[in-house]
């Protein structure tokens, strides 16, 4: 995230055994703390993948940079209004992209291709993230 000093990446530890919502309260809470400079070292220092969001500013498509030591960065961008194939019929569907970038000597790019078909398949039916 952005902050007057540069940017910083606040760290949600354990997310794998978190709920959606325990996520976006514990990310609300450290991207406020990130701006007012708040936050302790181990909140932001040694995690092991980011996401990062410029789809909150149009952007439709682009590639993250890994930010060492983590393995891997996933880059989201815009949603957009697309004609697109759904039960063998043309509709128009919000369609975005998604974009894994792997550290190659920390995860396997089979194991990345697999999160992000994993990524995929759960933010085409994302009801399956409430339960």
């Amino acid at each position: 995230m952005s902050i007057p000093g540069g940017l910083i990446t606040p760290i949600v530890t354990d997310a794998g055994s978190k709920a959606v919502s325990k996520i976006s309260t514990e990310m609300k809470d450290l991207a406020g703390r990130a701006k007012e400079g708040k936050l302790a070292p181990e909140e932001y220092v040694g995690g092991t993948a980011s996401l990062s969001n410029m789809g909150m500013f149009g952007i439709k498509q682009f590639e993250a940079v890994i930010n060492p030591p983590q393995g891997m960065i996933m880059a989201i961008g815009a949603g957009d209004k697309r004609p697109y194939v759904v039960d063998d019929s043309l509709q128009i569907a919000s369609v975005m992209s998604a974009t894994g970038s792997f550290d190659h000597r920390a995860i396997d790019g089979a194991d990345g291709a697999q999160l992000m078909k994993a990524f995929k398949e759960m933010i085409e039916a994302p009801l399956g993230l409430v339960a």
